[in-house]
């Protein structure tokens, strides 16, 4: 009888630690797709100075949307959290999206090579921040399935495992797609 006893203590006992690993290898996968979402976006951070920089000579007159790039890109790199992140990365998406939208007004711009290679480096950068976006998110909800299901809900609660949130950009279709950068 001891035996029995014994055998079935040593099995939860191994469901526990193997639930648990998997616990910490999910949320490890989860902190590491948020730094590939982190990587990306502080490259688009250093090519919208650039960008601007490039632009400045050619609008004179659209101070008002440089002011709100800067202030959109500042916004940015401080905000704290997934959900804060994720509505200051709206913001400074629709911010470029204005830029690029003047933009058309000016031929000699759209004809630049530097303007062109600096599209064509915020472009690719907005694919990969898509795609490391998706590989955070599929991760989260990996993980927030296991906090949810029964029997690991015990060890979460045990262990004090909370839910992340998605990174999702808000609003309709339109505001989830890449700035487009194609003139």
């Amino acid at each position: 009888m001891t035996i029995i006893i014994l055998a079935i203590l040593a099995v939860i006992i191994f469901w526990v630690i193997l639930t648990y690993n998997g616990f910490i290898k999910i949320i490890n996968r989860a902190k590491e797709a948020w730094a590939d979402i982190d990587v990306q976006l502080k490259r688009r951070y250093d090519l919208i100075p650039n960008l601007v920089n490039t632009v400045k000579g050619y609008m004179t007159h659209e101070q008002g949307t440089f002011e709100k790039i800067t202030q959109a890109r500042s916004n940015a790199m401080n905000a704290q959290g997934v959900e804060e992140k994720a509505q200051s990365e709206n913001m400074l998406s629709g911010a470029l999206k204005s830029l690029f939208a003047v933009a058309e007004s000016y031929p000699d711009l759209k004809a630049n090579q530097n303007f062109i290679e600096l599209q064509r480096e915020l472009s690719d950068t907005e694919n990969k921040i898509q795609s490391a976006r998706r590989f955070y998110n599929s991760n989260v909800r990996d993980l927030n399935i296991k906090i949810e299901s029964f029997p690991a809900n015990a060890i979460a609660k045990m262990f004090n495992f909370a839910k992340r949130e998605f990174f999702e950009l808000e609003g309709g279709s339109e505001e989830r797609e890449p700035v487009k950068v194609n003139f």
